[in-house]
């Protein structure tokens, strides 16, 4: 099956859906919510691998669809958190079966926050992981602030999103973010067996389990949305934004 911007294919038990590129358009957005809420609703589909194409898994928002958002209103720029990355999430962390991230090179911001809300994490040993969203004066989104804290404790947590700096696959795995660390050429096939050994597993214990971690979620989601609305309308972000399209630093003043 494919969708428009987002392919979504199916062998067997175990759907795989792969993001087109990685920057987060409307439309990569749109269709990677309709791919992930078919692969959920399917109950031939046991088992789901999330995974990018090319040298990126994800790197987040398209800044520059953002900045066109803020210039024409920064109170509206943000409702694509409620429109499409809640729902993202909320289908990876709500979808009653397992699904596998292979997380094929760069994944930051978003795309971290996606790869947390999956279940399990390969990764290859090439890719390169941050949260990016302080160098642009925003707080996290995706779940991130409490999905990262989960995986690595709350005062590695807040050193990775205060500080922003890249980290590498190893050392993910060291901190136990990630499941499995393998060779580039070996990651598509170390994802889809994880994905089938979970597929013949007990399905309605797999959904019961991720019920009961993914407590909490909407809350979590809300605030979030909340906290980056607000900073939508600062100096710092809009700054930070058009700096980053210009490709300089950004000079943060705390307004």
């Amino acid at each position: 099956m494919g969708l428009e911007n987002t392919l979504l294919s199916v062998t067997g038990a175990v759907a795989t859906v792969t993001l087109p590129g990685p920057v987060l358009t409307a439309d990569v957005k749109e269709g990677l919510r309709d791919a992930l809420r078919e692969a959920g609703a399917d109950p031939a589909v046991r088992a789901v691998v999330l995974t990018g194409t090319g040298k990126a898994f994800c790197v987040g928002q398209d800044l520059a669809e953002h900045a066109a958002a803020l210039r024409a209103d920064p109170g509206t720029a943000f409702a694509t958190l409620e429109e499409h990355y809640e729902p993202i999430v909320l289908a990876l962390t709500g979808m009653p079966k397992p699904v596998v991230a292979a997380v094929n090179g760069t994944c930051v911001g978003a795309g971290l926050g996606f790869a947390l809300a999956c279940d399990l994490r390969v990764a290859a040993g090439t890719a390169r992981f941050g949260t990016a969203f302080t160098g642009i004066g925003l707080t996290c989104d995706s779940g991130l602030s409490a999905s990262l804290a989960r995986a690595v404790g709350t005062a590695r947590a807040t050193e990775l999103i205060m500080l922003a700096e890249p980290f590498t696959a190893a050392r993910a795995l060291e901190w136990g973010l990630l499941t499995a660390v393998v060779e580039p050429a070996e990651l598509a096939g170390r994802a889809a067996e994880l994905a089938a050994r979970l597929a013949a597993g007990p399905t309605l214990a797999y959904a019961e389990a991720k019920r009961a971690l993914a407590a909490g979620w909407p809350a979590v989601l809300a605030d979030e949305r909340a906290a980056q609305t607000r900073l939508g309308l600062s100096r710092d972000h809009a700054a930070a934004v058009e700096a980053f399209l210009a490709k300089r630093r950004p000079d943060f003043t705390g307004s």
